[in-house]
């Protein structure tokens, strides 16, 4: 009788090489799977097909995965040749048969009986970056390994059918996407940068099966037959301005890291992980012909729930459950973690925007505001000042309710000068890195065919440098040819971006998304700027490029809402601002808060399970109970009654972050700006009295294109940056001001941001900006010294105007002052 398995078992080493990688000729994208009543053999190919390799799969032993990998790279003949021999020796037990085609392995799991894999058996592009082609799953299947010999001996089938549909719960049709050639789970700056590769990737934050496929990474050393999904939102379309056509890229990863829904998943754990983290990242690029290097740019934003530990019970009465904040962290550690995490992801600097409310007849979201400010003063006092973090506390809902505020124009203005602080990325690619498997090459050190040129220098001591590194390995190469590259194309300089925005509401949904499209708006026109497409890099919220992209960051915030919260986000500023009937924004505000309060109630605690099966924070074992037979403390002791509930990080004993107790604590409302020193509960600390009372770089910077009749009427605010330019950037401190607006709205402050100004005229213009900070910064201001003008006309002027010309009464003290500033400009 033939051998069962007829194959040469040097095909099949017991021991891999370790440093096995992925071939050199590029990444397997198609796969076959066969079976025979011993093994699974699984098929994978390249997409040139030039080469073919063999994974075989045991099926008798159901309590353990034994999987072998050949190390030999086949031709197509001899891979079928190798098929043939499989079946004929296995002809008495049925011999080889087809199971399916599929597109990578998503995983294998063990419930309570035999292990399952997870294929992806259909897929879709839906983009591409750089040549390099993203997918969307189409179709999934679920196939026990164990033949159905092994499958009848397996007991406690209901318990086991339970947790499978627990797991299909998950639906990888629905937000999932990956790439075999490019590293989609980071950002394109950390891609050109960053030397990590293989598995290093899998254990990032984005990666949603990095536990799904551990074991089968573990066993062979190399991710060739597993795909990295990563959940969120990608979404990729084709604009154009001025004729000229360029990609548009949207791209949220959600963090898989304290992962979960609505109300069981808020604020933040013990290791600095907050709940609904999610990255999002503006890419933008213009398709050239072949042989011409490509212009790309990018720009990353972040939301995440608020770094404190609260919750909210879930309620089937109660519309709107009472915030619970925890008083068991009286150092912030939990809180300075995350933050520590965001500089490690970003850099400096940290820039929070803060959305929630800050006055409601019952306190809710109050609380937490006034303890979020607390928090951020306390860790402020132990950073140089140059690393502190950077807030804007701004009750979005308080502006959005009031006619005469345009809410996406004011936070346009914070944006922009966002965008100022932490910058940007830009580079050109030549075409030898857009082609599939490049990333791999590009990134593995082949550097020297300069395949982008660096534009300046910063001074970064923290391990995501790389970039850093390769910029002066290029720079050390490029000398007298800076400008010519692979076919003496020019080459323009990069751009780094350094530095994050977090924007943060209660639920990180609604309010939030708003803020990261106006954050967005302002980035694509600095992107569309520095790629040659628009001459101008601001874009007017009433041009249809601006109505483009408003739908993009809607579709991105109904599919952030939707898996967070359950129903598609409030987009009552979006729908306005299309001029959509008022009567129809309400009832479609009223559904959508009744769909998330139905699913938030009645839906939410099996989707929590779902998720804590899928990503390994909860592992059945035989004779323990089950997870739906845990209520939400049991799930926290599990761990201590013989369970396995593993945390995100550690894999250890997972426990959920739940409250102490209600803090029935004041709103927290901040106080006026001259009682900010005599308070010892100021939320910044006090400076010392030797400090400077320069401001700091974080001042705005802005412009103003008001008509003469207006400067008769009123002086406009001037920010610091604005009158001392670039003498400020050597300075480069943060100072320990806090701005207040200094028109009777006290619901706001900021340590880097001037209030009176934001909410002063909105008819700037940039080119008028640059003209006065030329100005300004090449003249001296006679009879002031630098600290009089920023006491005398920063410190004492009130914006007379808001967005529509109500008019404001402006401080007398200041009035000389502002007469000559207004003479030299």
């Amino acid at each position: 009788m033939a051998s069962p398995e007829n194959e040469p078992s040097s095909h099949f080493p017991s021991v891999v090489d370790e440093s096995l990688g992925p071939p050199a000729h590029g990444f397997m994208h198609k796969f076959r799977l066969y079976e025979t009543r011993s093994n699974f053999y699984m098929i994978g190919r390249d997409k040139s097909r030039t080469y073919w390799r063999v994974l075989k799969i045991d099926r008798l032993d159901p309590s353990e995965l034994n999987i072998q990998e050949d190390l030999t790279t086949y031709t197509e003949p001899e891979c079928s040749d190798l098929l043939r021999r499989i079946h004929e020796g296995n002809k008495s037990t049925g011999g080889l048969k087809f199971v399916t085609t599929c597109y990578g392995i998503v995983g294998f799991i063990k419930f309570l009986g035999p292990y399952y894999m997870l294929l992806i058996t259909k897929r879709r592009q839906i983009g591409a970056i750089c040549g390099h082609t993203v997918y969307a799953v189409s179709k999934s299947a679920m196939i026990p390994l164990p033949n159905s010999i092994v499958r009848n001996s397996i007991t406690n089938w209901q318990n086991e059918s339970r947790y499978k549909k627990l797991l299909c719960m998950v639906d990888l049709t629905k937000d999932f996407f990956f790439s075999y050639s490019y590293h989609i789970m980071r950002s394109l700056q950390k891609n050109l940068c960053n030397k990590d590769t293989g598995q290093v990737l899998y254990e990032t934050m984005f990666v949603w099966n990095e536990f799904l496929t551990r074991e089968i990474r573990n066993h062979l050393q190399n991710t060739l037959w597993t795909v990295a999904l990563v959940y969120g939102f990608f979404m990729q379309a084709t604009l154009s301005l001025y004729g000229r056509e360029f990609k548009l890229t949207l791209i949220a990863r959600r963090s898989r890291h304290y992962a979960g829904t609505r109300y069981l998943k808020r604020g933040v754990n013990e290791k600095g992980r907050v709940a609904n983290d999610v990255e999002t990242e503006q890419i933008v690029f213009e398709d050239v012909p072949e042989g011409f290097p490509m212009q790309i740019s990018s720009v990353v934003q972040n939301r995440g729930s608020i770094p404190l530990f609260w919750s909210q019970e879930t309620s089937r009465l109660n519309m709107k459950p009472d915030i619970i904040l925890s008083k068991k962290d009286q150092n912030f550690e939990a809180t300075r973690l995350h933050f520590e995490n965001l500089v490690n992801r970003y850099e400096n600097p940290i820039i929070i925007l803060n959305l929630i409310k800050t006055h409601e007849k019952k306190p809710r979201e109050s609380i937490l505001r006034a303890e979020f400010a607390n928090a951020i003063d306390f860790i402020n006092k132990s950073l140089p000042e140059e690393n502190r973090l950077k807030f804007l506390h701004w009750d979005l809902h308080k502006h959005s309710r009031s006619k005469a505020t345009n809410v996406l124009l004011l936070l346009g203005k914070v944006a922009a000068y966002a965008l100022t602080l932490t910058g940007f990325f830009y580079c050109q690619v030549t075409p030898a890195f857009r082609h599939e498997g490049c990333v791999r090459w590009l990134l593995s050190g082949n550097v020297d065919n300069n395949n982008f040129y660096p534009q300046r220098h910063c001074n970064c001591d923290n391990e995501d440098d790389d970039y850093f590194l390769l910029e002066r390995k290029l720079s050390g190469c490029n000398n007298g040819a800076s400008n010519v590259a692979n076919g003496n194309h020019p080459i323009k300089p990069p751009m780094f971006q350094k530095g994050v925005l977090r924007t943060n509401c209660i639920d990180c949904l609604d309010r939030t998304n708003v803020a990261q499209y106006a954050y967005g708006l302002a980035a694509l026109g600095q992107q569309l700027h520095v790629l040659g497409v628009a001459d101008n890099p601001k874009i007017d919220l009433d041009a249809p490029l601006a109505d483009d992209l408003m739908g993009f960051y809607e579709r991105m915030g109904d599919t952030l809402a939707h898996q967070y919260g359950g129903s598609a986000a409030h987009n009552k500023i979006f729908s306005e601002r299309r001029g959509q009937w008022k009567a129809a924004t309400q009832s479609q505000e009223f559904f959508r808060t009744l769909q998330r309060y139905y699913s938030n109630a009645y839906m939410d605690s099996e989707k929590q399970d779902a998720i804590d099966v899928f990503l390994g924070h909860f592992q059945p074992q035989p004779g323990k109970p089950a997870l739906w037979e845990l209520d939400s403390d049991q799930h926290s002791d599990a761990g201590r009654n013989g369970h396995t509930y593993v945390d995100e990080d550690e894999r250890s004993i997972f426990k959920r972050s739940l409250s102490d107790g209600n803090i029935l604590g004041e709103s927290g409302s901040p106080m006026s700006a001259k009682n900010v020193k005599h308070s010892s509960n100021s939320v910044l600390p006090e400076r010392s009295q030797g400090s400077s009372n320069f401001l700091s770089e974080s001042s705005p910077e802005i412009s103003t294109c008001e008509s003469d009749t207006a400067f008769s009427r009123y002086t406009r605010s001037i920010p610091h940056r604005q009158l001392f330019g670039d003498m400020q950037r050597d300075r480069c401190l943060e100072t320990n001001h806090i701005y207040f607006s200094e028109h009777g709205d006290m619901s706001n402050c900021s340590n880097f941001f001037d209030l009176d100004w934001l909410s002063s005229s909105g008819n700037s213009c940039e080119e008028e900006q640059f003209e006065r900070s030329s100005l300004l910064t090449n003249s001296s201001v006679a009879g002031l010294s630098a600290e009089n003008v920023v006491h005398g006309v920063m410190g004492e002027t009130t914006p007379s105007t808001s967005e529509y010309g109500s008019s404001m009464k402006v401080r007398e003290g200041a009035d000389r002052n502002r007469a000559i500033l207004w003479l030299l400009l």
